[in-house]
Order: C-alpha cells, then structure tokens, then sequence
C-alpha cells in the first residue's frame, strides 16, 4: 500500500515519539497543524507529529461532493450509515503509517494516534485492532464505528491503551449520545477511557486542548512496556 500524503512538524531534531493526527471530513492535513503550538508541550517531548490528508472521494450525504474523506457516509431511511468497507481501507491506510514510524526507529508504544470526527472513528478503530502496543489514542468528537464487532476483533497488545474522548455538548454533527454509546462499549470491553464533555459544538475548545496537552504527557512519560520494532 502506497503511503498516504502527510505533513510532518517534529519539535525535536531526533524524535523518540510520533502522533499521527487524522483531521475531519473535507478538511486535511493542514488543519490542526495549529495546535501543535497551541499544546505548549514540554520541550523534554521529543516529538514528530504527522498530519496526513485523507483519499478524495466523493461523499453521499454532501450529495455526491468529493472531497478529502476517510469513509464515505450515506443514508439509510432516516438514519446515517456509516461506509464500513471504507472504515477498515483508512485503518490499513493509518496501519501502513505506523509501520512507517517503526521503521524510522519509533517503538510502537511511543506511537499515538490521535484524530478529530471521522478521523477519531479511524483511529479509534485502528488503535483497539492493532496487533502490537500503541502509546494511547485520542478521540475527539467522535465515536465508534463497527462497535459491534469491538470484542472479535480486539488486538490483546492493546486491551489497556489509554483513550482520550473529548465531546461538545452541542455537537449537532455528531450527537452527544453516539459518542457516549461509544465509550460505553469500551468501556464495557474493558478499555481506560478518560471522558471529557465541554459547552461546545463541533469544534475544539482552549479548555479541552489543555486536557489533551496534559494527557499526551502523561501517557508519553508512563512506565508502561515499551514494544520495540
């Protein structure tokens, strides 16, 4: 599989840690690039961040409109359907760029994968399915697609990664219940998941970004076993 297009923004001349960040749909790669600073993360944090931009395609329920979408998104009846085939062909795609990382000599559990409304279902989907440690795994405003398949196809490497769910109250694209539902499931299935719900809607807030600056330290300084490649 051929590498998805990224932008890449490393604080350190020598990174011992990456975050791969999926941005949402019809954005790219560009638009969280402006929270990197925004983190204020210590500089002790060796990092390289990467922002990869999603496959154009066209999306049914922007009708028909292409644009940069890791799934497509259609309805049935009154209801949102989610593109399952096109869900799992970004986790291969989010796959292929942790390999990467490994090989450019990032252990994997200093790996997180972070993403914001279509990119949190990937990356929620990838990190509880990849097959060694991951470092954690930051879902905001989002949920869980294939929730139902969550416990067959669960990796065991990564039964206690540490998630960050983030959710605005008045998110009127994806409703507050999805992501609640969701972190029930994993949190049924076992799962660490820190919950934060803020005033907000479909967007991020000062608040929640220094919740996630404070998590990303905590699970990048930990003592957990280290997954080498």
């Amino acid at each position: 599989m051929s590498l998805l297009p990224a932008l890449e923004l490393s604080t350190h001349a020598t990174p011992d840690a990456s975050i791969l960040w999926l941005h949402g749909l019809g954005a790219d790669g560009h638009d969280f690039v402006p929270v990197v600073k925004e983190l204020q993360l210590p500089d002790t944090l060796r990092l390289r961040f990467i922002f990869p931009h999603a496959p154009l395609q066209a999306v049914t329920i922007n009708n028909g409109l292409v644009m940069r979408a890791w799934y497509d998104i259609r309805f049935n009846g009154l209801q949102r359907e989610t593109d399952d085939a096109g869900v799992l062909r970004s986790v291969a795609a989010v796959n292929a760029l942790v390999e990467r990382e490994t090989s450019r000599g990032i252990a994997t559990s200093r790996i997180l994968l972070a993403g914001f409304s279509q990119g949190g279902a990937v990356v929620l989907t990838a990190g509880t399915r990849y097959p060694e440690t991951l470092g954690g795994i930051l879902a905001l405003s989002t949920y869980l697609p294939l929730a139902e398949q969550l416990t067959q196809h669960a990796s065991t490497a990564n039964q206690h990664i540490p998630i960050f769910m983030a959710h605005g109250t008045q998110d009127n694209v994806i409703p507050l219940s999805l992501a609640e539902t969701s972190r029930q499931a994993l949190t049924q299935a076992g799962y660490p998941v820190q919950w934060q719900a803020y005033p907000m809607a479909h967007h991020l807030c000062q608040e929640e970004i220094e919740a996630i600056s404070r998590w990303i330290q905590t699970v990048l300084t930990d003592d957990r076993p280290t997954s080498h490649p």
